[in-house]
């Protein structure tokens, strides 16, 4: 059988309202290339089936999206949040600000205070793609945020490319994302990487080992043949050692 260098890095994938049977023909497929599965921003809340889905994904992490937590924040119902996730039998969950803003501060106690029960993926950067932080913030927060207690920190882009770590036209801000690579752990990190030109772009330039996110379902399988080698635009970096490669498409 041939074999290909395996690779370490997280994939990060998000839902946007699939229902159990989808869900099982997906894991059946793809399973073993999902590290972690999103519920995006809201949709948990207005699932039917939630119970049943969640019984689908057992056998992975599953996170409800940081948007959500916003709401919770602002309508000042974290106990209740909290215990709906214990409900839930979720021992991950996402804390961010990129909608609602929570005082520095008060965002660092909210991620030591959840990492005392949960398994905590912290989102750096704003939704507003009119909004645009300086990369030593960026890094000082995503260092912060670690120390507090995250397990993995997430940059945002929205799913579709265009805030966070994007411009709103949706080019990537290639030297932001090279100054947090140069001052943060790389395995501490997830980027959203909704696009294959951006998946692309990573592996090309941080490896094959690089924490993606916001990867959608049906994604899952060609993002993992680009981390391999396996298609045209990550071909001679990865298997070759050719760090000029070719441009992604």
């Amino acid at each position: 059988m041939l074999d290909f260098e395996p690779h370490r890095g997280l994939t990060h994938v998000i839902d946007k309202g699939l229902g159990p049977r989808a869900w099982a023909d997906v894991l059946e497929v793809c399973g073993d290339h999902i590290s972690i599965v999103k519920l995006g921003w809201g949709t948990a809340y207005v699932t039917q089936n939630l119970a049943r889905k969640l019984d689908v994904l057992r056998e992975k992490p599953v996170v409800i999206g940081g948007t959500f937590f916003e709401v919770v924040y602002a309508k000042d119902k974290l106990d209740q949040y909290k215990q709906w996730l214990r409900d839930l039998g979720l021992s991950h969950v996402e804390i961010s600000d990129g909608t609602v803003e929570i005082p520095r501060e008060r965002k660092l106690e909210l991620i030591s205070d959840f990492a005392r029960d949960f398994t905590v993926l912290s989102e750096v950067g704003s939704k507003d793609s009119s909004v645009e932080f300086e990369s030593d913030e960026w890094t000082s927060w995503l260092r912060e945020e670690l120390d507090a207690g995250a397990w993995k920190v997430i940059t945002e882009a929205r799913e579709g490319g265009t805030a966070g770590i994007f411009s709103k036209s949706g080019e990537m801000r290639t030297g932001l994302v090279g100054e947090i690579a140069d001052a943060v752990p790389l395995e501490d990190v997830v980027f959203e990487a909704p696009t294959k030109s951006a998946q692309a772009w990573f592996i090309k330039e941080l490896g094959p080992a690089v924490n993606l996110g916001n990867i959608p379902p049906e994604e899952v399988i060609p993002l993992e043949t680009l981390r391999r080698g396996l298609r045209g635009d990550t071909l001679k970096e990865v298997l070759l050692g050719n760090r000029a490669g070719t441009p992604a498409s």
